[in-house]
């Protein structure tokens, strides 16, 4: 299996882009989003991989970050997303505004991408929801931290949905609820997961 790649950019489409490793140039499927991060042709880049094996073929899908990663992996394990049909979601949309649909039950913001159309949105909706229930516990969330413990029912807190968001990105509750402790709950889902994955980057 291939982790990641890191060399230089020698070609570039609109889904793809090839980065030429120790004279090998590996074709890497990927999102607009990645895309919109990656340096020039003839600049060093990193990506983080998921390799595709098929009968008639092996492919490799990059990303500019884990968390894309994640939430590809997880999108592909649903009935009826490919790997086109996921990164064609993740061109439109990031895993933090995927993560915030799903929790909302927002299909229509999923059937901006192309290829998926509100039956299949509904789908990711209900198979995701369910997939992070199985990580997210009901009941009320525990954020402690050094000068106490702050206690965030569960039921329609932002808190709770911010968790559940990065979930979808691969990271479990244990992992996040410490970086929590001090982001104010009114705030919006998305601005907590933004401030939660800034902290655990400076770690």
């Amino acid at each position: 299996m291939i982790y990641s790649l890191n060399g230089t950019i020698i070609h570039t489409e609109p889904n793809f882009v090839v980065i030429e490793c120790g004279g090998v140039g590996y074709k890497c499927l990927t999102t607009m989003n990645t895309m919109s991060k990656l340096p020039k042709t003839g600049e060093k880049a990193m990506v983080y991989t998921h390799m595709i094996v098929r009968e008639d073929a092996v492919e490799l899908c990059g990303f500019a970050d884990t968390g894309e990663l994640n939430c590809f992996r997880l999108l592909t394990t649903i009935s009826g997303v490919g790997a086109k049909v996921a990164i064609a979601i993740l061109s439109v949309l990031t895993p933090e505004q995927i993560a915030v649909a799903v929790s909302s039950g927002d299909s229509k913001t999923l059937t901006k991408a192309n290829g998926v159309g509100n039956k299949l949105a509904q789908r990711i909706i209900l198979e995701m929801k369910d997939k992070v229930k199985n990580i997210v516990p009901s009941g009320t969330i525990d954020l402690s931290s050094g000068n106490g413990t702050a206690v965030i029912p569960a039921a329609g807190g932002n808190i709770e949905k911010a968790v559940g968001a990065l979930a979808v990105l691969g990271y479990s509750p244990d992992e996040v609820m410490p970086y929590m402790s001090g982001i104010d709950p009114s705030l919006p889902v998305e601005r907590i997961i933004g401030e939660t994955l800034k902290a655990i980057g400076k770690k």
